[in-house]
């Protein structure tokens, strides 16, 4: 069996009708590769026709202002690739004359491109011999050849990438690094893949050696850190609240939050916290009620945060207050905007 012909074969008959697969501009493809790292197609796709509507070239995304970036990517997560997309879109327009560069080790240099978007870009736009190793391609990889080095290992890493130069179809790169892709995200599913009619069923190792299930192997992941967040809502009588920019290298940098007190630990007394809070809002006569009973905890991927909203109430003046009417003008963290939804301020 013909691996590649095979895979290829499969794709034209059963790929799904994206609006990045209609192109070759470099741009598209780099800025859908960015929104799906980590991203499923059904969630990252309305942000991909945002994107492209608002900024139809890189000289439009170059040319925003950061916060407006981030707002439109609000909700996707991972904020860093939107920061990063921002700053590589003006050094395309800055340093390249608004091309991007046409090989894979030029890629590289761009900040927030990798080996797999770099890979990608490089393929589909302008037909270059360099395989894409994404989670579907790993999935695919190590199944149908039986492999249990672990993916995030350095070993895996390299292994798979060695096999991927080896399937890869020479002359048309393009078409079967998006038809691996598709296969593992369609076909070779991580849950549940349906086997008895995948056209590799008869050469795939890993079915043959009943071992699809365990495959592929992941070292575990780091341990999770428990933060515990109380955001201040402070609301005026003049109808006004406090937002913050995060700032630092943290998470969510350059996104917008109510005021933070965090804690070690579950808040059981807010009383306690008074001088604190007062130095964090600068306001002494306010009103403090909590406002979901039951934390709600946030998870990424290496940090629970258990969060509690309180509202805080005063008459006072507010120093760099901001309308209430603008709160949803403000790039926010998910956790955030959806507060104010529920809020409905």
């Amino acid at each position: 069996m013909n691996f590649s012909k095979e895979i290829t074969h499969w794709y034209f008959q059963n790929k799904r009708d994206l609006p990045w697969r209609k192109t070759k501009d470099p741009y598209r493809i780099w800025l859908s590769e960015i929104m799906l790292q980590q991203t499923r197609v059904a969630q990252g796709l309305p942000y991909y026709q945002k994107f492209t509507e608002e900024f139809p070239t890189v000289y439009d995304l170059a040319k925003a202002e950061e916060s407006h970036v981030l707002k439109l990517w609000q909700g996707l997560g991972y904020y860093s690739r939107a920061r990063n997309l921002h700053f590589t879109a003006k050094d395309i327009v800055n340093n390249y004359n608004g091309e991007f560069p046409n090989t894979y080790k030029a890629l590289l240099k761009l900040k927030g491109v990798g080996d797999y978007t770099a890979s990608a870009i490089a393929s589909i736009c302008f037909d270059e011999i360099e395989p894409v190793v994404d989670g579907n391609v790993y999935r695919v990889l190590a199944r149908y050849f039986d492999i249990d080095i672990p993916i995030n290992s350095t070993e895996g890493i390299k292994t798979f990438k060695k096999l991927a130069f080896e399937v890869i179809d020479p002359k048309d790169p393009a078409n079967f690094n998006q038809a691996i892709m598709e296969f593992g995200a369609v076909q070779c599913k991580p849950q549940s893949p349906n086997c008895t009619i995948c056209p590799l069923a008869s050469s795939c190792l890993g079915l043959k050696n009943k071992r699809v299930g365990i495959l592929p192997v992941k070292l575990k992941k780091t341990k999770v850190k428990n933060r515990w967040f109380n955001y201040l809502v402070v609301v005026s009588t003049q109808e006004q609240t406090l937002l913050e920019e995060r700032k630092g290298k943290g998470i969510w940098q350059g996104l917008y939050q109510f005021p933070l007190l965090e804690t070690t630990k579950e808040v059981e007394n807010i009383e306690k916290y008074q001088a604190e809070i007062e130095e964090i809002i600068n306001i002494k006569d306010f009103s403090i009620t909590q406002f979901n009973k039951k934390i709600k905890v946030h998870k990424l991927s290496h940090q629970h945060l258990h969060t509690t909203f309180w509202i805080v109430e005063t008459a006072n003046s507010l120093k760099n207050g901001i309308s209430l009417q603008e709160i949803r003008k403000y790039p926010v963290p998910i956790l955030i905007g959806n507060f104010i939804e529920e809020f409905n301020f």
